[in-house]
């Protein structure tokens, strides 16, 4: 179900909506594109015959081809160095981690050419493609494949990041970054490929750097982005029942960061929780704190609260993977820490 997309902020058109999954959101959005742009091109480990390790490709190898839906070797070093130079020398690859935990193979890759080619060649490269793939916990998987990596990512100048929570945010924002002239990391939840959603059938695109007002709310301002924007609106619905009204916020991109829709926010409310699943010692939320007491510092009354994943590696029994990451009832807690009606 999705509780947030509201496409007719988009464009402020009105669109012919249906139900599609997140995973079928994200492969019309590489269709429509491959379909406009002949050089974009999907290259990845079993992104061809197998359709996709999470099936986001199915149907793909049949109308594109070979040339232009490629599987690869388990090397991700190899296939990501092919898509940057690819990159360089003018197409717009869509290079696929089976999941991002994997992408630590390529990462030199990532930071050191893609980030960098455009300021280092004095603006006569460029390198125009999307890394693309599954990020953070996913149940029991353990412990090196459960990890998540946007800040990491986030934290290089060159690299746009992207981390959708519904399958309208998905396709929008995804075609976007295929069109960006800059190397963007688009990071996809792997317990949200089956969730469904309304999205437009028009052709539609979401702009990279844009936070979403999802819900607008008087007491709290709770920012979060990826698959913990699900357990935030539950969180904000049991609120409500208290009388707590919440001002809920998609961040969608984490660099760019929409830091004036939060200040915004903040300057009405008057108090911040930050939600992320990821570990807290230089996370988005460690950032997006820091720049709120900064610019809005005079309109807090309440110091800002972070909800984060436990400070160590994910355990691997259930009932320690769900103490590890952020809960609806940690949530809420920390909406009323700072709420005058806490």
């Amino acid at each position: 179900m999705c509780y947030f997309c509201n496409p007719l902020q988009v464009s402020g058109l009105y669109y012919t909506m249906r139900e599609l999954q997140f995973r079928e959101a994200l492969r019309e959005a590489m269709q429509e594109e491959m379909r406009r742009d002949e050089r974009v091109f999907l290259l990845g480990e079993e992104v061809a015959e197998y359709n996709g390790a999470y099936k986001v490709s199915q149907g793909m190898l049949a109308e594109f081809g070979a040339k232009r839906v490629i599987d690869t070797p388990i090397a991700e070093l190899g296939f990501a160095g092919i898509a940057v130079g690819a990159a360089m020398n003018g197409l717009r690859p869509i290079c696929e981690f089976m999941t991002f935990n994997f992408s630590l193979v390529a990462i030199d890759q990532v930071i050191n050419s893609a980030a960098k080619i455009n300021s280092m060649s004095d603006g006569q490269f460029t390198a125009p493609m999307v890394f693309r793939g599954p990020t953070a916990s996913a149940g029991q998987l353990g412990q090196q494949h459960s990890q998540a990596f946007e800040n990491w990512y986030a934290n290089t100048p060159g690299l746009k990041v992207i981390v959708p929570s519904n399958p309208a945010d998905a396709k929008g924002l995804l075609k976007s970054a295929i069109r960006d002239d800059n190397p963007v990391i688009f990071m996809e939840s792997e317990q949200m490929y089956g969730n469904k959603g309304l999205v437009p059938e028009e052709e539609y695109l979401i702009p990279i750097g844009k936070a979403d007002v999802v819900k607008q709310g008087s007491d709290v301002t709770l920012v979060s982005f990826g698959k913990m924007m699900l357990r935030c609106h539950t969180a904000v619905e049991e609120l409500a029942k208290e009388g707590i009204q919440v001002e809920l916020i998609d961040l969608r991109t984490v660099r760019p960061i929409d830091y004036d829709t939060v200040i915004e926010s903040v300057k009405k409310t008057n108090r911040l929780v930050i939600v992320e699943e990821a570990w807290p010692l230089a996370s988005i939320s460690s950032e997006l704190a820091y720049m709120i007491q900064r610019r809005a510092f005079d309109y807090l009354d309440a110091p800002v609260q972070r909800v984060t994943t436990q400070d160590t590696p994910l355990p691997y029994a259930p009932t320690l993977v769900e103490a590890f990451l952020p809960t609806v009832s940690k949530i809420a807690e920390a909406v009323k820490a700072v709420s005058y009606r806490g």
